[in-house]
């Protein structure tokens, strides 16, 4: 978590000025892998999930193949995920800014309370469905006015680590997958960086879209390995970095 230095202000992560943070959507059964890569690796991640889509059967079509996105049971919800953050996606994963704004709350703070329940604690953690073309200013805004969301992930990258100036509209770094070799370019450049003031390297993407090819999971795990396990760096979940 941010922290202030009260002799000069500066905010720290734990006392480090650079940390790392994940983000993965839609509560897919490849978080179950997912999850073992960051574990083995002291790495923290924020997964974002549709309450009402939990346990549905389905599939996705990427790059030539059609790839299993079946969601993972409510029953394991908690375990699955322990130790790292249980966040907001909506219920159905609908376009935000086509809806009433009834149906806005609706959608986020009833899947914010199922997901508390399943989780065993406050979920205040989001991430857009559709990422930033389905959502605007005003979705924002009706968000942070009507509901416990806190923080909310769009889908645009900044390639760079500056913190974010509004927290309902949080751009992350990179995707993980569009722009495979530029994660590692980035993540070099994080590792050598000597900031003098926080930096915050924010990566997300889609557990599923690693089943393309085995390459994928591997070259995943290359990146987690690069990055881990720095003097340097705090490893922390979305909240734990952002509030």
């Amino acid at each position: 978590m941010l922290e202030e230095i009260k002799d000069n202000q500066v905010k720290t992560f734990g006392g480090k000025l650079k940390a790392v943070t994940f983000s993965y959507d839609d509560g897919v059964t490849q978080d179950r892998r997912l999850v073992r890569i960051f574990n083995k690796y002291g790495l923290k991640c924020t997964f974002n999930i549709n309450s009402a889509k939990l346990g549905e059967p389905w599939s996705i079509y990427q790059q030539g193949a059609n790839l299993a996105h079946v969601k993972l049971h409510p029953d394991e919800v908690r375990s699955v995920y322990e130790g790292h953050e249980i966040a907001v996606h909506t219920l159905h994963h609908p376009s935000l800014k086509s809806l009433p704004d009834e149906e806005i709350i609706k959608e986020v703070e009833e899947d914010r309370i199922r997901l508390s329940e399943l989780a065993g604690y406050e979920v205040v953690g989001m991430a857009y469905p559709g990422g930033t073309t389905c959502m605007n200013e005003h979705v924002a805004d009706v968000i942070r006015n009507n509901t416990g969301v806190k923080y909310s992930r769009t889908t645009t990258a900044t390639f760079n680590f500056e913190l974010p100036k509004d927290l309902l509209v949080l751009d992350p770094t990179i995707h993980h997958h569009a722009d495979i070799n530029k994660l590692f370019e980035l993540g070099q450049k994080f590792i050598d960086l000597k900031p003098d003031r926080p930096q915050l390297f924010y990566i997300w993407g889609h557990a599923y879209e690693f089943d393309v090819s085995e390459d994928e999971w591997e070259r995943f795990e290359e990146f987690c390995r690069m990055i881990s396990g720095k003097d340097d760096i705090f490893y922390g979940t979305n909240k734990e970095v952002l509030l």
